[in-house]
């Protein structure tokens, strides 16, 4: 084989090895996260004085419960969104303290305001707002509920 032929080969073979995983890579087998359905007819409590509330205990934390994201936004007060993104149903909504807090999406890069609106467009889809709920604080008991 001349090596001008082989450095053809290489060259295509080389190719293919890398832009192989980069297009499997992006599949969605490969996300971290599951396709789940977004909750209804939530109503559930939260002991804000429990250990799995904890996080909940500073401006900027959140829990994940039922697949609901509660946080404290950064004004102190209680808010709860769909941890299932309305982009594509992945459960990988989170509360991040970004521009005055918002909901965020990693998976494609969605983000929402604490009301549900829609920030940005991923994908080049319609923008749909995401699910949120009502809090209610009675004492150490945060309710959350539609």
């Amino acid at each position: 084989m001349e090596r001008k032929q082989f450095l053809r080969s290489l060259g295509a073979g080389a190719a293919f090895a890398l832009t192989f995983p980069c297009l499997h890579g992006c599949s969605k087998d490969e996300i971290d996260g599951n396709l789940e359905e977004v909750p209804t007819g939530v109503d559930f409590t939260v002991d804000l004085t429990s250990q799995e509330a904890q996080a909940l205990a500073t401006n900027g934390g959140f829990i994940l419960k039922n697949l609901v994201v509660v946080a404290r936004n950064l004004q102190g007060e209680y808010v709860a969104a769909s941890q299932v993104c309305s982009h594509e149903s992945y459960d990988q909504v989170r509360f991040v303290n970004q521009d005055g807090g918002i909901f965020y999406c990693d998976v494609h890069g969605s983000r929402f305001g604490q009301d549900g609106t829609p920030l940005n467009k991923v994908d080049s889809k319609p923008a749909r707002a995401l699910k949120v709920f009502n809090t209610e604080l009675d004492g150490s008991l945060l309710r959350v509920f539609e």
